[in-house]
C-alpha cells in the first residue's frame, strides 16, 4: 500500500483484517519529523500494533525513538542491557528450553498504571520460527453478546506480578539462568476494569489476560476461573489475530491497552535476542 491522504510520508500495509500494519518509508534511526511522528501515531491508533523491517538502531537510538513517544518504564524483572538499563533483554539461548512470553498476555497489567506499549527490536532471530502472534482486544470485546457485555461492564479484576515473577513463580528456569531477577520486587497487585475505554481511540476493549489476571473483584479464584477461561479462549480466536515473522532489524510496537501477544517457542536449539523498551501509560477507565 502506497502513501495515502492520512499517511502522506509513510507507507502502511495492513498485516491482517483484525489488527497490525507494516510501515515502510521511514528510517527510525534518524530524527523523525513531527509530521512523520504524527502519521506513525495515527497508524498505531488505527492498527494497535505497527511493524518495521530493516531498521539499524544503536541502543541509544532505540531509547531516543521510545522517548519521542513517552516516558520509559524501566522493567523490574528482566535482565537489562549492560550500560542501558532502560532496555530489557528478552533472550532464549540455544540450550534453553523455555522462552519468555509463551502465553497470551498484556505487558505489566499488574501495575496500577499499566504500560502504554512496548517497542521490541530484533537483534538476533532464527531464520525459521520464533514468530509473535497478536490479538485484538477491541474485536474480542465487540464480538461478545450483549448479555456478556452487560455483565462484564460491571466487573473489575485483580492482576498480580507475584505468581509470575515472585519467589513462587511457576517457571524458575528464567531465574536460574539469569534472565529474570529481583523476585523480592514482585509485590504488585492492581485492580482494573474488565472492559476498558481506550484513552486515545475511545473504543472499548477486553482487559484481562492469561499471565497476570488472578480473579474478579469480590469473587474467589475458583469462582472466577470458568469465566476467565472462556474469555481467554475467546480472545485467542484466530479471526482476531495477526502473526509477525521476525528478521534481524525488525521492530514491533504494540498497544498494551488494545492487544494481547504470544511468543511462539518453536525454535529449539537456536538463539533469539530481542531488546524491549516499555512506555508508561495512563490510568485505565
Amino acid at each position: 500500500m502506497s502513501a495515502s491522504a492520512a499517511h502522506p510520508t509513510i507507507s502502511v500495509t495492513p498485516q491482517s483484517p483484525a489488527l497490525g500494519a507494516v510501515i515502510e518509508g521511514v528510517d527510525l534511526a534518524r530524527d523523525l519529523s513531527e509530521n512523520t511522528l504524527d502519521e506513525l501515531k495515527d497508524a498505531f491508533g488505527r492498527y494497535s500494533v505497527i511493524f518495521f523491517r530493516g531498521q539499524d538502531l544503536t541502543p541509544q537510538q532505540h531509547i531516543d525513538l521510545a522517548e519521542r513517544w513517552g516516558t520509559i518504564n524501566i522493567n523490574r524483572f528482566f535482565k537489562p542491557l549492560e550500560d542501558f538499563p532502560k532496555i530489557a533483554q528478552v533472550i532464549k539461548e540455544a540450550d534453553q528450553k523455555e522462552n519468555i512470553g509463551a502465553v497470551w498476555h498484556t505487558d505489566q497489567s499488574y501495575d496500577e498504571i499499566p504500560a502504554m506499549g512496548s517497542i521490541l527490536y530484533a537483534r538476533k532471530v532464527p531464520e525459521v520460527g520464533g514468530d509473535t502472534i497478536f490479538s485484538s482486544m477491541y474485536l474480542a470485546y465487540e464480538s461478545l453478546s450483549d448479555g456478556m457485555k452487560d455483565m462484564l461492564g460491571g466487573l473489575k479484576a485483580w492482576h498480580s506480578s507475584r505468581h509470575a515473577f515472585g519467589y513462587g513463580a511457576t517457571d524458575r528456569e528464567h531465574y536460574e539462568d539469569g534472565r529474570f531477577a529481583n523476585p523480592d520486587l514482585a509485590t504488585q497487585d492492581a485492580l482494573h476494569p474488565v472492559v476498558i475505554t481506550h484513552p486515545i481511540t475511545g473504543r472499548k476493549a477486553l482487559y484481562v489476560n492469561t499471565d497476570f489476571t488472578v480473579r474478579f473483584d469480590g469473587w474467589t479464584i475458583e469462582e472466577s476461573k470458568p469465566l476467565l477461561d472462556f474469555l481467554y479462549a475467546h480472545g485467542a480466536r484466530q479471526e482476531f489475530t495477526c502473526r509477525f515473522h521476525w528478521e534481524p532489524g525488525s521492530i514491533a510496537f504494540w498497544d498494551n491497552r488494545a492487544t494481547w501477544h504470544y511468543a511462539l517457542n518453536d525454535y529449539h536449539g537456536k538463539q533469539r535476542i530481542m531488546h524491549r523498551i516499555t512506555l508508561e501509560g495512563v490510568p485505565l477507565n
